[in-house]
């Protein structure tokens, strides 16, 4: 989205390097000095303790800085979604010759064609598609579990399920259809019989498929037939409700409920091996066919899945997220109308044969150690390339990219619930993902999971209460050799901060750090560049100028651009701008930017008064952090 008019925004940035020189140049503290004298003495800046000391002045002169509003930056950029980010105070500005002065000029000139400011269009990131990724064969290994026939695929034969046996253990997901899968069924008045649990799973969706129609109470019967344990407890009002708003001219429910009965017995002949559950602590991948996860996926709308209906943390699979639709069906609420057009209509599609596609997708779970990951202080990595715009989405723009999911620690969320926020929409828009709930467990502080692969079916507008399905997407991106859509997502997890104030600690702060650098990590040599954005913000109370800037030294030290979308926030947009930009011409080194948190966290941690953190960037201390 183009935002405001290309001159102003130029004039703008000019007047504010100009105006901001002087006090540049008269600045006793400066960011140059202290990183010339860094790399002389070896060490990037005084300790967290050294500044502690000087916590009165450093505090007195922020907060004088912060009220004079001639001072050598304008009022502060801050996010307009979150409270947590931190408002206007700053220290003194970096020094800047006049040859730094004229590339500032010259970075403000820079446009790209939607008229967002940049260093970087977003065009000259790379993209998946150009990374030049040597595939090879489809095979399996260890830790490569692939559910379709390698030989078959290889030969180009497509998706044929791959054969094997049921396991029924814990490595691996129980299906409903396992000769083991059991169900206590009563008759009479005290006795009662154990019943292979697919025999009637199969019996009442058969039933349900052979109907030319089928309404929202033949779908409760069927369903509540095999868990009746939950009979008074589960509610069908979102789905009773839902059929009678939405027109038939949109999508004829009742007769696509039939449909998606049939393509769940196909369970079966669909997943004949094992499918196993990406486990805590071990990295490994799955593949599976696009048809395969909507057979998958049909078992889910019909709860059939055993041990996944409990909601404690010590049942089975209490370290997992839901996969049964039983929370999606009951309490309606216009988030659930909007989640429902959105399955419904992914399902309209894969229940289709001219219309289904059968490409491949891959879920990976990388796990790492603590030592693993970097000793942050000592990173020597600079700021590497970075876009940055108020308008586009991470879905659309980033495209290609690899897109961050910002996401729960149970995978996806409450997209089965009541959430609808970026990781859910982002699981509505790709029902493929939600699919991963059925086998990854909870992530860890060093773990991440992401999909290769998932195809996107549905368009949106709006966010959380004013989000609104906008019908089919045709998804244009092309494949690799694996038959995967060239869209790569990445879910990685932010800390919840219940306090705000919890974050402006240096535990936290590498905490995110090693978070996103799990994720952005290369395992190849040519990788695409990352789309993100205010992750952790909004309900887990991140402030963005602080996971921006986590953000951005996670990137340069895995050594990738970055597209940074601020979801029409254009005061952070400006903000990152500048920041981004001080770092780039002061050569300030992911370590020396560490260091800087380190004293920053101290200067919140003193004081009460709120500290802008890319002002605290740009401009360092008076007081020499």
């Amino acid at each position: 989205m183009a935002e405001g008019n290309d001159s102003s925004q130029e004039k703008d940035l000019i007047q504010f390097d100009e105006s901001s020189e002087m006090a540049r140049r008269n600045d006793s503290s400066q960011m140059r000095d202290l990183i010339q004298a860094d790399k002389s003495s070896g060490s990037v800046s005084e300790p967290p303790e050294m500044a502690r000391r000087n916590d009165s002045s450093q505090e007195k002169d922020l907060i004088q800085f912060d009220k004079s509003s001639g001072q050598a930056r304008s009022s502060s950029p801050t996010s307009s979604s979150s409270s947590s980010s931190s408002s206007s105070s700053s220290t003194t500005q970096p020094s800047c010759s006049a040859d730094v002065s004229s590339r500032r000029v010259k970075a403000a000139r820079m446009r790209t064609k939607d008229g967002s400011s940049s260093s970087c269009p977003l065009k000259k990131l790379k993209y998946l598609r150009q990374c030049d990724l040597k595939l090879g064969r489809l095979t399996f290994s260890r830790t490569h579990s692939v559910l379709v026939d390698v030989d078959e695929f290889n030969c180009g034969k497509g998706a044929v399920p791959q054969g094997g046996k049921d396991m029924w253990h814990g490595n691996f997901v129980k299906m409903p259809c396992s000769p083991s899968s059991m169900m206590v069924v009563k008759f009479g008045h005290k006795q009662q019989t154990s019943r292979w649990r697919w025999e009637v799973i199969f019996k009442k969706l058969s039933a349900l498929a052979e109907k030319t129609t089928a309404s929202a109470e033949d779908v409760e019967k069927a369903i509540m037939k095999y868990n009746p344990k939950y009979k008074g407890q589960w509610s069908f009002d979102a789905l009773y409700s839902f059929v009678k708003v939405i027109p038939k001219t949109e999508n004829d429910f009742t007769k696509l409920f039939p449909k998606i009965a049939a393509l769940a017995l196909k369970l079966p002949e669909y997943v004949k091996k094992g499918l196993p559950l990406l486990k805590k602590g071990n990295t490994a991948a799955v593949t599976l066919s696009q048809v395969q996860i909507s057979c998958l996926l049909a078992n889910a709308f019909f709860c059939t899945f055993p041990y996944r209906n409990a909601t404690g943390a010590t049942g089975e699979y209490g370290s997992y997220p839901s996969i049964n639709f039983t929370r999606l069906f009951g309490q309606w609420s216009s988030r659930k109308k909007e989640k429902l057009r959105a399955i419904l209509h992914y399902f309209h599609v894969m229940t289709d044969k001219l219309t289904r596609p059968n490409g491949l997708v891959t879920f990976e779970r990388r796990c790492y150690k603590a030592t693993d990951m970097p000793n942050w202080r000592c990173c020597e990595e600079k700021m590497n390339e970075l876009h940055v715009a108020s308008g586009g989405t991470i879905e659309t723009e980033g495209a290609g990219l690899l897109q961050v999911d910002f996401a729960a620690s149970f995978i996806g969320g409450g997209v089965l619930g009541s959430g609808l926020v970026q990781e859910e929409i982002l699981f509505l828009l790709n029902p493929e993902l939600i699919v991963s709930r059925l086998f990854t467990e909870k992530l860890g502080d060093t773990e991440c999971l992401i999909v290769t692969g998932s195809q996107q079916f549905s368009r949106y507008s709006g966010f959380g209460d004013s989000f609104e399905w906008a019908g089919p997407h045709r998804d244009h991106l092309g494949r690799d050799d694996w038959d995967r859509q060239q869209r790569r997502i990445l879910a990685i997890d932010a800390t919840n901060f219940k306090h705000q104030r919890d974050q402006y600690n240096m535990t936290n702060v590498t905490r995110e750090l090693n978070k996103a650098y799990c994720g952005f990590k290369r395992r190849e040599s040519d990788e695409p560049d990352i789309a993100t954005g205010k992750w952790g913000c909004g309900v887990f109370n991140g402030d963005p100028q602080l996971k921006a800037v986590i953000q951005l030294m996670a990137a340069a030290r895995a050594k990738r651009g970055l597209a940074f979308f601020t979801f029409q926030d254009k005061e952070l947009k400006k903000g990152l701008q500048r920041t981004h930009h001080t770092l780039v011409t002061d050569g300030a080194t992911v370590g020396q930017l560490y260091s800087l948190l380190e004293n920053y966290c101290a200067v919140r941690k003193a004081s009460e008064a709120h500290v802008n953190l890319f002002q605290f960037l740009s401009n360092t201390s008076r007081s020499r952090l």
